[in-house]
């Protein structure tokens, strides 16, 4: 499984990043059909006008998303021993393979289906900072997907998206009328707690795994080694100061629960 593309598996590979990002539009697009006609008949979701209920189905294929890039992101970082230093792989920064592409090709087509609905709807699904933070993310990737190189860093910013399904089930809730109930509550908690570890400490952890390798680093080609030093520290920042709304947000729920 962990078997390094060689010359001749190259010839594949822009088969594969296309299919891969077919599937990833189409994942999307079966899970945003799927959210329409299985809340169709909920009383909340017909209540709700029609902006909102996109968003509803949009954010239901965010979630899928999601959990599934970060899942199999924990298994290369975590589980598996394909990023470990130790295993004889080769140089951790140039480790690549059909399945790490292939991922990273799925995300692409997430980003671009997602992408496209926010200009779609612009700005009821979000404003320009979601632009930039989906077309830093697509570059990223692509860059990654073309070349075989970062993918480490790559699933180590896909690990973040563990968070997503927190920040998704606060909208849900507040959107159901919620905001003042003990779930609102315990999931602000819980986005606080985990946007902290996947979207903070993480990054932290990200700058230093680059510092310890950067001998390794240096050799990526130009267009990687610069876009390695601009798209994550603005997603670290983004992230920083969605960190604050969060937090704020946690002691303006705690403040109206005590009343």
């Amino acid at each position: 499984m962990w078997e390094v593309f060689g010359e001749r598996g190259r010839l594949a590979e822009p088969l594969l990043w296309l299919a891969s990002i077919a599937v990833g539009i189409v994942f999307c697009k079966s899970v945003y059909d799927n959210m329409e006609s299985s809340f169709s008949q909920i009383k909340v979701y017909r209540s709700l006008a029609r902006r909102q209920q996109i968003e509803w189905s949009n954010r239901g294929f965010s979630t899928a998303h999601a959990i599934v890039v970060s899942t199999i992101a924990a298994y290369l970082l975590v589980y598996s021993d394909f990023f470990s230093d130790a295993a004889p792989y080769g140089p951790v920064v140039f480790r690549s393979t059909i399945f790490s592409q292939a991922v990273l090709g799925f995300s692409i087509g997430y980003f671009i289906a997602d992408l496209s609905m926010i200009i779609w709807c612009y700005p009821d699904l979000g404003g320009w900072v979601y632009i930039l933070h989906h077309g830093l993310s697509i570059a990223s990737l692509a860059l990654g997907l073309h070349s075989g190189y970062a993918h480490i860093y790559l699933y180590l910013v896909l690990f973040s998206e563990f968070t997503t399904p927190f920040v998704n089930l606060r909208w849900y809730l507040s959107t159901a009328g919620q905001s003042g109930s003990n779930a609102y509550l315990l999931n602000g908690i819980l986005l606080f707690l985990t946007w902290l570890i996947f979207r903070v400490l993480l990054f932290v952890y990200f700058f230093t795994h680059i510092y310890l390798h950067f001998d390794q680093v240096r050799q990526m080609h130009d267009a990687g080694f610069y876009f390695l030093f601009i798209a994550p520290p603005l997603l670290a920042l983004m992230n920083l100061v969605w960190f604050r709304k969060i937090s704020l947000g946690v002691v303006k729920a705690f403040k109206k629960k005590q009343k």
